[in-house]
């Protein structure tokens, strides 16, 4: 959490939708107040199979297209294939990455 909130631009947001080292954590409250920081969380696990489904439509509707014409696409840090996502686990102990990381079908 201390990593995100430095590199966080003044006014941005900050969304939570799963751990790798569990839920608790100690935070530095100042600079939240400093950059007007927002920090949030969403899970989809206790939505509805309903629920869930719509929002995979909108997304196709509405965000699929930019990401197959590469606009607002996110920085990928590495990909992997299956076979070797074994090495994926190690990356992701590591703490190196800075954003995604993709397994390949």
């Amino acid at each position: 959490m201390k990593r995100n909130l430095k590199i966080m631009a003044t006014d941005g947001r900050l969304i939570n939708i799963a751990f790798l080292n569990g839920s608790k954590v100690e935070v530095y409250l100042m600079p939240l107040i400093l950059k007007r920081l927002t920090i949030t969380g969403s899970t989809l696990r206790a939505q509805s199979v309903e629920f869930k489904a719509d929002i995979g439509a909108k997304l196709k509707q509405k965000i699929w297209p930019y990401t197959e014409a590469e606009k607002n696409f996110p920085f990928i840090h590495a990909t992997f294939s299956l076979v070797r996502a074994l090495r994926l686990t190690g990356l992701m102990t590591s703490w190196e990455h800075i954003s995604k990381i993709v397994l390949l079908t």
